[in-house]
C-alpha cells in the first residue's frame, strides 16, 4: 500500500471525526466529540506526533459506526495513521488480552489508547455515570492499563 500524495490536514481530520460523530453521545449524555477533543488533546500533551493526534480524533470512529471501514482504507491519511485506527478498533467477541496485544505491537497505538483511557477514567466523566455503570467501567479501564503495562494511576 502506497502513502497518499497529500494527507488530511489535522484541521480536515478534526471536521471528518466531528462531522462522522455529529448527534452521538458518550455514556454521560455529552457530545461524542468532547471525547475526541480531550484524546486529541490528550496525545498532544503526551508528545504525540501528527499521525497520532490524527488517530486520536479517528480512535473510535470505525468500531462506533461513525465511518465504515472501507472509508478508512481509503482516506488521505498515512499508513500509520491508518493503522493505529485499526489497532484500536475492538472487533466483535475480541478477548481483551488479543485487543491490548494489538495496540502494543502497533506503533504509535499505545499512546493514542493511553490518552483515550486517561479520558475515559477522568472521575468528572465518570462521575456522571450511575454507581453501576462507573463501578464497571473503573474496572474495565485498569484491567486495561495493567494488559498494556501502563502504571494504574499514571494520568
Amino acid at each position: 500500500m502506497t502513502e497518499p500524495e497529500s494527507v488530511l490536514s489535522p484541521a480536515q481530520v478534526e471536521a471528518v471525526a466531528r462531522a462522522a460523530h455529529e448527534g452521538l453521545t458518550d455514556k454521560a449524555g455529552r457530545p461524542y466529540a468532547e471525547h475526541l477533543r480531550a484524546v486529541a488533546d490528550g496525545v498532544r500533551a503526551r508528545g504525540g506526533d501528527a499521525e497520532q493526534i490524527a488517530a486520536a480524533w479517528l480512535h473510535d470512529a470505525v468500531e462506533d459506526d461513525a465511518l465504515s471501514a472501507q472509508w478508512l482504507d481509503r482516506a488521505a491519511l498515512t499508513r500509520r495513521t491508518k493503522d493505529i485506527v485499526r489497532a484500536l478498533t475492538r472487533q466483535p467477541a475480541e478477548l481483551p488480552e488479543a485487543y491490548a496485544q494489538r495496540i502494543l505491537d502497533t506503533p504509535g497505538a499505545l499512546l493514542v489508547k493511553e490518552a483515550d483511557l486517561a479520558h475515559n477514567a477522568d472521575p468528572v466523566r465518570l462521575a456522571a455515570l450511575d454507581p453501576a455503570t462507573r463501578t464497571r467501567l473503573t474496572a474495565k479501564y485498569v484491567r486495561m492499563r495493567a494488559l498494556l503495562g501502563l502504571a494504574p494511576d499514571a494520568d
